[in-house]
């Protein structure tokens, strides 16, 4: 069972975030393009310096506390992560903004008015 232990991490930090789309109106899972812009620059970046990393020895991966599934020798896990950490942190992010009405300047215009986001389905705040 301990080989699950990575994934069980990162099931635990989603999971421990997923309620800030909810209650707090994050809105990151219902804009998937400017998640997946956000995301790919990261995804791309660490998994290109783990596959530096491992093939020069610098680190490694016990095998033991993952499932073995790698991908170009990193493992499914280091890649998730990759992926489950920078969604957690846009959650916590876009549920401050929510909370705050904490206007950044990249949303479309009409969608703000004085700092305050309206809601999409009826322009009111």
């Amino acid at each position: 069972m301990s080989h699950l232990a990575y994934l069980g991490v990162l099931a635990f930090v989603l999971l421990g975030s997923a309620w800030l789309e909810v209650v707090l109106r994050a809105r990151v899972y219902a804009r998937p393009r400017r998640m997946l812009l956000s995301l790919a620059p990261v995804v791309l970046v660490f998994c290109l310096w783990d596959l530096y990393a491992i093939a020069a020895g610098h680190w490694s991966f016990d095998s033991e506390r993952t499932t073995g599934i790698t991908l170009a020798t990193v493992p499914l896990e280091e890649i998730l992560f990759f992926v489950v950490v920078p969604i957690a942190s846009l959650l916590t992010l876009e549920a401050v903004r929510s909370v705050t009405r904490w206007q950044v300047g990249d949303e479309p215009a009409g969608t703000c008015v004085d700092g305050v986001r309206l809601d999409d389905s009826d322009g009111a705040p």
